[in-house]
């Protein structure tokens, strides 16, 4: 059985004791605010949150600024994404009362962590994670420092706060198993600091995109939970799909038609060869009504809910997650400062 095989077959067993005690756990997720969120956000990560929240779950968000400038030359809207990205979270029903949202660059103690984390990892093991192969050659740029020390910068993410649950999708086991990793070594150095933190694989680790590749910011192919109606119309509408008049789901042949298959397959909660069976011999032209009418009805309420919100309600939020987040990261590096003799 391989490690992605393995790590779903623990998943009901884990599930199961999270619900049982939810206080025995503290999630971190997040992502890097290079763009705004997604429906493979939603699907992939943050209904996931909300329901760990609901359970009952500590749950630490944080908005990687620092990590935009991992594979590009500059931050960008960094600013308006974290906003957005906020906006999106209260829309979709994360509790700034119980779930603490924050920003990296806002959190120096959580930096500091990098500085002994790097001393427990190998050049060869940064080479080889996947994640840093990946966006180094989506990036086409030379291999910089900040993207080669990616995932200690991410286990420090997880750590700062003593992270022991991490959701995420298949692509991002390997950044939890270099957490552990990095975990146990500085346990087995300095003495007991840090758990070894679990992979909770959410129930849709990858969505499909307008395209049929993963949806994605980079790739254009994504519809953005804060798109309009009328925005997401136009994004379906300009997909490419093919000139066979039956629509079947098939990824490898026909990676448009099944990418929109899939897309409204998750708003509605059916399988994309259900959705394909119901549009028939209707054409793409259907398809696309059905997508573009799914989705439309599926983010209404999300839609009105940030509507509601004001850049103002987004920042209150950061300053108060903030705040939460450096006082429990400064606790513990002052713990790892006591293990590493480095108090005085």
């Amino acid at each position: 059985m391989d490690s992605y095989a393995a790590t779903l077959a623990r998943m009901p067993g884990l599930r199961a004791a999270i619900e049982q005690h939810p206080e025995s756990y503290r999630v971190l997720t997040g992502e890097r605010p290079t763009g705004r969120l997604h429906l493979g956000h939603y699907f992939g990560t943050i209904r996931e949150r909300v329901r760990l929240q609901e359970t009952g779950v500590e749950t630490f968000v944080i908005l990687a600024d620092y990590q935009v400038i991992t594979d590009r030359d500059s931050a960008g809207d960094v600013r308006g994404n974290v906003y957005g990205a906020v906006l999106d979270y209260l829309a979709a029903g994360l509790d700034p009362t119980s779930t603490t949202i924050f920003t990296h660059s806002a959190v120096p103690a959580l930096n500091q962590l990098l500085l002994p984390f790097l001393s427990l990892v190998t050049e060869a093991e940064l080479h080889r994670n996947p994640t840093v192969k990946a966006e180094l050659a989506a990036s086409g740029r030379t291999l910089s420092g900040l993207l080669l020390t990616y995932p200690v910068h991410q286990a420090a993410d997880i750590l700062f706060c003593k992270g022991n649950l991490v959701p995420v999708g298949k692509d991002n086991l390997p950044h939890v198993e270099i957490t552990r990793t990095i975990a146990r070594r500085f346990n087995e150095r300095y003495g007991d600091v840090f758990p070894e933190p679990d992979s909770l694989v959410t129930e849709t680790p990858e969505l499909a995109g307008l395209d049929g590749r993963k949806m994605s910011k980079s790739y254009g192919n994504a519809i953005a939970l804060g798109m309009t109606a009328d925005e997401t119309a136009d994004a379906i509408r300009r997909a490419p799909t093919d000139s066979e008049r039956v629509i079947t789901y098939d990824p490898a042949n026909r990676p448009g038609v099944s990418g929109l298959l899939a897309t409204a397959a998750v708003v509605l909660g059916h399988t994309p060869e259900e959705i394909a069976d119901d549009v028939g011999g209707a054409g793409a032209g259907a398809l696309k009504r059905l997508t573009t009418e799914a989705v439309n009805e599926f983010l209404a309420d999300h839609r009105a809910r940030r509507a509601a919100l004001t850049i103002a309600d987004a920042a209150a939020v950061l300053r108060e997650g903030n705040e939460h987040a450096q006082s429990v990261a400064n606790d513990t590096l002052d713990e790892v400062r006591a293990a590493m003799g480095m108090t005085y």
